[in-house]
């Protein structure tokens, strides 16, 4: 499969695709998970017959910030796209408002419905469908709890980015349920993220939740680092979290997600029409654990909960 990358600029040129199928595929932010989706997404395309004679693909990874994502999107119709890829809700949202009626597919959304961006899973309406990212808080939580009681649970997420949001209020209500504090901060720069780690770290919570967004994900090590060094656990539902030293994630298969939309695209250019695909789950989700933070904590990880771990770091 050929993939013409095009870099952001003030002026396109239009290409000409000769009769070719034209994909376009925006990236949220250039973080590894995306990256790693859309190249499965490529290989399934390839497998499916959809070499460079019969799709052309570009890419682009904007600024992450809500005008820079709905500018590339009126790009993408500007050039005649067939199908729009998004990869992430904040970009998906912007597809949604700003495509033509172009057919989208999403990868990584988290909560499609919850977030407002299809009306339902199995029909989810409109010019779209995709791959969800959703998966049960509460077994996330409850591994957490088992490890160490949950009195206070400290919170990073970005109120600009929509799955964030989402994650903080399934928290929320599963604090009122279990009975702990949660303590809540909205971070969308780096000088408020390191005042928001000043404070939580200090603050007396049990662990850390690093809720989806660019910034946290960028900064996985900080976050992760300042925790450690104040004996705070940190617990993510992001992929790269357990292998950067979190001790618990419940994280999706980014591959999978790529196939799956791979799998989708191919099936709406042979005019099957998106809005009556379901929205895809994958099946690959890990219950992670990393032992060796759980030793450099301390913390003893009890046999209950290494038996219904997937993936184990030792």
């Amino acid at each position: 499969m050929y993939v013409t990358l095009f870099l952001l600029s003030l002026a396109w040129t239009v290409p000409s695709y000769a009769g070719r199928k034209l994909v376009a595929a925006v990236l949220t932010s250039d973080i590894t998970r995306y990256k790693e989706a859309h190249r499965a997404f490529v290989k399934t395309l390839a497998q499916k017959g959809l070499d460079h004679n019969k799709v052309e693909i570009i890419v682009q990874t904007p600024n992450a910030d809500p005008i820079s994502w709905a500018n590339t999107i009126r790009k993408f119709n500007g050039i005649g796209s067939d199908i729009i890829v998004t990869y992430g809700a904040p970009v998906t949202l912007a597809a949604v408002r700003e495509a033509d009626n172009i057919p989208i597919v999403f990868v990584d959304v988290y909560g499609p419905v919850e977030t407002g961006i299809t009306r339902s899973m199995t029909a989810p309406g409109r010019n779209l469908t995709g791959v969800s990212s959703k998966v049960p808080m509460i077994t996330l939580i409850k591994a957490a709890n088992d490890i160490k009681r949950i009195k206070s649970l400290g919170i990073l997420y970005n109120g600009r980015e929509i799955g964030s949001v989402v994650q903080l209020k399934e928290i929320r209500r599963l604090a009122a349920q279990m009975g702990f504090s949660v303590v809540e901060y909205n971070v969308s720069s780096g000088s408020m993220l390191d005042s928001a780690l000043s404070s939580l770290t200090s603050s007396g919570v049990d662990f850390i939740y690093a809720a989806e967004s660019t910034l946290v994900t960028r900064s996985l090590e900080k976050v992760i680092s300042r925790a450690k060094d104040k004996g705070i656990p940190v617990i993510s539902h992001v992929p790269e979290a357990v292998d950067k030293g979190a001790l618990v994630t419940l994280e999706v298969n980014a591959f999978e997600q790529g196939q799956l939309a791979g799998e989708y695209v191919s099936a709406i250019l042979q005019r099957k029409k998106q809005g009556q695909i379901p929205v895809a789950t994958p099946k690959k989700v890990d219950l992670a654990i990393n032992l060796k933070t759980a030793r450099q904590l301390d913390i003893n990880v009890p046999i209950q909960v290494l038996s219904s771990s997937t993936k184990v770091i030792k």
